[in-house]
């Protein structure tokens, strides 16, 4: 039955990776521990068993997530779906709360969407109790599962009391799933939930859409415009900055820009962070310039890039952040730029938190092991798989990258022809990096820090040591008397920007510290070793100035610098390629899929994806039997659109 649930309400023909084996395991009334990337088709884990074990007569699957906005949208794309679901969140007034629960009580629905706190009220367990009492809970499905956990990155501590759920409601399969955990992460979940039994499946962690690519900082708002000039003009995206000022000025200055930009952080009000979150969904071209505060629960699949202008404190943070690009398979793009200071902020952020010293210690192995990412002159996606424990696997020919039923292929996947572990869709990978021994150079930073002591006891910041390594004159080193020195000068072969990476990848490895409000540096004991030339530092050389790769993907006529969002992507082509009279079929479709979200109130993509507006565009079907072999149309939709779908093909 899961298989025929699959093709019949969601429209896939097969399910993709170990979804199917994690699909049967729940429906038989398995316990499971998921870790699946986002845009791996975690929700069908859950909402396939749902559907199936309550045409079985087993009742209402419950959904504990924080999340508002995920449980608006998968509410509304089950209802599309033809599916009874239904929320209980603080959008709903008493009236409709009282409606959804008695419907909850009546067995009526198939999924219900909770928060964890609203679960965890004596109101919510009474009416669970009498539903197991009568055999009519189905299963629990924990979304976000890493928020139980004090090790992650989203901590929340209304989660610690679900442990409840497998005490109160023994026999209620439990499925946990979450899109990132670490092994502490991952213990952690397991015993907070007591998931001791649970089967684990963990998916790997491969995003072969998107294309990976980290840049020195130089001038990062102009880096960052050309970037979205060049590969995503009109395009929608997620911009994350590290301070709500930032996000602040970045927005402002985008806007400046021609772009519709709209910014989202903590210190909004509700309603501004509301309205602009809905833009963000449902208008076309729309950038939000964010914190970490926005992004999850966000099922917008057709998020063409994900951009960081600053450091994200950890690896896990990145992934989940990056992975919210290209959710629909097609091609997207993560792009970073990175600084010393960047290094300088997270290190001193980690250092003055109130956290115990076992914890900081953790994190700052986290932070070194995301500045060896960025530092990496080797392929950047075997690193990030390797750090999740996984090992890169070339994709077959043909595979699949979007939810079961996509046929997008990978942007720039690496062919059978590929040597050695590169993915062929990385910026390392599609131009490798120039690289330089940089051993020597590190040596003589550290014996300028360690002059600077002997000279006068000082600390000096960053700035002042290339100056005086690279034999520049001013007025801080006359006053210092530090033209002087024995290193003075003894640098000056080395630019400033390559000393600037010298420094940083120093700092990341632990052999300079930064101390007080004005960084300045010192020696930490395993300089030592650097200075004996015991370690070698191998850099890369820094490559903005080189011409990007650009992708490979055709561009719409529309959406030039100072388009307002209505026409910004309005008539744009899919990202993969269509000949010119598939392409013209794609843009009538989108616009079609305009007007019945708008009609509908609900954000186009869960009408239909991208995906399946190209598919359909491709293929023309020409008869219903024809449209429901497209991937994406469940019954539902054959039902309710179909004949629409079919006129408007006939006469474009």
């Amino acid at each position: 039955m899961p298989q025929q649930v699959l093709h019949e309400v969601f429209g896939y023909p097969a399910f993709r990776g170990a979804q199917a084996e994690i699909v049967n395991h729940v429906v038989a009334g398995g316990d499971a521990l998921v870790l699946m990337p986002t845009g791996g088709g975690k929700s069908l884990c859950y909402q396939v068993p749902a559907i199936v074990r309550h045409r079985s007569g087993q009742g209402v699957a419950v959904v504990v997530s924080p999340l508002i906005a995920l449980m608006h949208d998968q509410v509304g794309a089950l209802h599309e779906a033809g599916v009874n679901a239904a929320f209980l969140n603080s959008t709903l007034d008493a009236d409709e709360t009282r409606r959804v629960e008695r419907d909850l009580l009546s067995g009526s629905l198939t999924l219900l969407y909770a928060a964890p706190e609203r679960i965890l009220t004596p109101r919510f367990m009474a009416m669970l109790t009498s539903l197991h009492e009568r055999g009519q809970l189905s299963l629990f499905a924990i979304d976000e599962a890493h928020c139980v956990s004090q090790w992650g990155h989203d901590f929340r501590e209304e989660y610690l009391g679900l442990s409840a759920l497998h005490e109160q409601f023994p026999g209620v399969p439990r499925l946990a799933l979450t899109a990132t955990a670490d092994d502490h992460t991952r213990a952690d979940i397991i015993q907070r939930l007591k998931l001791e039994e649970a089967r684990l499946f963990v998916a790997s962690f491969d995003r072969p859409n998107i294309r990976y690519t980290i840049v020195e900082k130089d001038e990062p708002r102009k880096q960052l415009l050309r970037f979205l000039s060049e590969e995503h003009d009109g395009d929608a995206g997620i911009v994350y900055c590290q301070s709500r000022k930032r996000v602040e000025e970045t927005a402002t200055w985008l806007t400046g820009e021609g772009l519709t930009a709209l910014p989202y952080h903590a210190g909004l009000d509700a309603d501004t962070r509301r309205r602009h979150q809905d833009r963000f969904l449902r208008e076309e071209g729309v950038v939000v310039v964010a914190t970490i505060a926005f992004g999850m629960g966000i099922d917008k699949p057709d998020v063409r890039f994900v951009a960081h202008l600053d450091l994200p404190k950890n690896i896990e943070s990145y992934y989940q952040e990056t992975g919210r690009a290209g959710r629909d398979g097609l091609p997207a793009d993560a792009w970073m730029t990175y600084g010393l200071a960047d290094v300088v902020n997270q290190r001193r952020m980690i250092d003055d938190g109130e956290a115990n010293e076992d914890f900081k210690r953790l994190q700052r192995t986290k932070l070194d092991a995301l500045l060896a990412l960025c530092e990496a002159h080797d392929c950047r996606r075997v690193r990030l798989l390797g750090y999740f424990g996984q090992a890169y696997r070339e994709p077959a020919h043909g595979s699949s990258t979007g939810l079961p039923g996509s046929n997008a292929p990978p942007r720039g996947a690496a062919t059978e022809g590929s040597l050695g572990a590169q993915c062929g869709n990385c910026d390392n990978c599609l131009r490798a990096p120039d690289t330089w021994d940089a051993t020597e150079a590190a040596r003589k930073a550290l014996s300028c820090i360690y002059r600077f002591r002997q000279a006068g006891g000082q600390r000096y910041g960053a700035g002042h040591l290339i100056d005086v390594l690279r034999g520049k004159t001013t007025d801080k080193t006359t006053q210092h008397g530090h033209e002087s020195l024995s290193t003075f000068g003894i640098g000056a072969d080395v630019s400033e920007a390559q000393w600037r990476l010298v420094l940083r990848q120093l700092i990341a490895m632990g052999h300079v510290q930064t101390e007080g409000d004005y960084n300045t540096l010192a020696l930490a004991d395993s300089a030592r070793e650097v200075l004996r030339g015991e370690v070698p530092v191998l850099l890369r050389v820094p490559t903005e100035s080189k011409p990007r790769v650009k992708a490979s993907r055709v561009r719409g006529a529309t959406g030039a610098a100072g388009a307002n969002s209505a026409s910004r992507g309005a008539g744009k082509p899919p990202p993969l390629p269509l000949d010119e009279a598939a392409t013209e079929r794609f843009v009538a479709l989108k616009a079609w899929r305009a007007e019945v979200a708008r009609e509908h109130n609900l954000p186009a993509y869960v009408v239909f994806h991208d995906a399946t507006l190209a598919e359909m565009a491709r293929e023309c079907p020409a008869s219903l039997d024809d449209l429901a072999g497209i991937s994406g149309v469940g019954s539902k939709k054959l039902e309710a659109y179909g004949q629409q779908i079919l006129r408007l093909l006939a006469h474009s």
